[in-house]
């Protein structure tokens, strides 16, 4: 079995929004709904300051306070590593939105607290998630974390990597490469 994760290269974005567009078309999103975002962030002091661009979306976490606070189970952790949200048993007490150090989920029109799925009716396809698929730059590279031989891996190996608010305890399964 696959265990999904997620590498970024924050360097290679240039803030275009294609992941976000890929994204929300693919789910059939709202304009006020979004599944990732971009963060731009201010780093260094004057007069040696860039602007770094940061894509964050649900970290998909092998800890996930979102699936340990749900008192319905309706948030839950495949065997692939994508944690999902089963709607029909979701009460919408929202307390999986404030158990998320990530911001991740966003309501959808039927107050279902939804976000990230990684696409996985492209990945039965052997497809990219949409984000990933869409990037020209390829700032994120999809794969399985338990094959070896992936690219995913290889480059993970290459790289000095970090993980978003590693303090947190989560186990987030995407890496972001640091510059």
């Amino acid at each position: 079995m696959a265990k999904y994760g997620l590498l970024v290269f924050p360097e290679r974005c240039t803030g275009c929004t294609a992941c976000n567009i890929a994204c929300a078309s693919h789910n059939q999103l709202g304009l006020d709904v979004s599944y990732n975002r971009l963060e731009f962030l201010e780093k260094g002091t004057y007069p040696y300051v860039k602007m770094e661009i940061l894509p964050v979306q649900c970290q998909h976490c092998d800890n996930a306070p979102c699936v340990s606070v749900c008192p319905t189970q309706a948030t839950y952790k495949r065997e692939d590593g994508i944690v999902e949200i089963d709607a029909d048993k979701c009460i919408g007490c929202k307390y999986c939105m404030a158990a998320c150090p990530y911001e991740a989920r966003q309501l959808n029109e039927k107050r279902v607290p939804e976000k990230c799925r990684w696409c996985p009716e492209m990945l039965e396809k052997g497809e990219q998630p949409a984000c990933s698929a869409t990037c020209m730059n390829e700032v994120r590279l999809f794969g399985d974390l338990e094959d070896p031989n992936s690219q995913l891996n290889k480059e993970l190996a290459k790289h000095e990597v970090y993980q978003l608010l590693e303090a947190k305890g989560t186990k987030p399964s995407i890496f972001y490469v640091k510059k």
